[in-house]
Parts: C-alpha cells; structure tokens; sequence
C-alpha cells in the first residue's frame, strides 16, 4: 500500500485517540505534532535507530525547558507507517490498532513517562 493511502488510514486514528484522551493529557497531546513518515530516515539510522522502528518521540518532554534541552529539534511524534504496516502484516485493522498504540506510547514519553510508567498505563 502507498504511504499516502497508510497516511489517511492513520490520521484519523491519531485524532480519536487524541480526543478520547482524559482531558489534562489531551490539551498537552493536542500542541504536540504528530508527523508521519514512510520509514526512518538516514541520520536517523546513522544515530543507532533499527530500521523497523514504528514511532519515536524528539525533543524535550512536555514541561521540560527547550533551552536546556540536548534536543535541537522541537517535540514531536514520528510514526513510521510503512514499518507499522508491515508489522501489521498488511491487515487494516491491525494497522489502525497499532497506529493508536504507537501513538499513545510515544505520547507517554513526551508526557515524561518512562517505559515503566507506559506500560503500567496500558500504552506499551
């Protein structure tokens, strides 16, 4: 399937999940970009990440300061949607789970959850 045909199936996904969110966790989720991508891109490779990576959070955590963040880009979710597709095995449906799992993990760390705390949220 083309990236813009994985793109519309996700972002909608990405809103419901978004908007079904408790409400402190929804107005710092709605600043924060998600941008899709088909699949990581070479420095992010270069950086150590697996080919087959579905999600990355970039940037400083929700509340943390920018201007003493190690990060220079500003926060955002990177879903890489063609890895999600194929880790879905070609099935929509499992495609659109993952997309919100995905998702909401990343989100987690932006929140500053750690993996611990993802997972004891039911977002791992």
């Amino acid at each position: 399937m083309d990236f813009s045909r994985l793109n519309a199936l996700a972002q909608p996904v990405i809103t419901r999940a978004r908007d079904r969110l408790p409400a402190e966790v929804r107005s710092a989720a709605a600043r924060l970009p998600v941008c899709c991508e088909p699949v990581p891109n070479d420095a992010m490779l270069a950086e150590g990440w697996e080919a087959d990576i579905l999600g990355l959070f970039v940037g400083h955590e929700h509340g943390g300061d920018f201007m003493e963040s190690s990060q220079p880009l500003p926060p955002q979710i990177l879903l890489f949607l063609e890895n999600i597709w194929d880790y879905a095995e070609h099935d929509e449906a499992i495609f659109r789970d993952e997309v919100r799992l995905t998702y909401l993990h990343e989100l987690g760390h932006y929140l500053g959850w750690d993996e611990e705390e993802v997972a004891r949220r039911g977002l791992d």
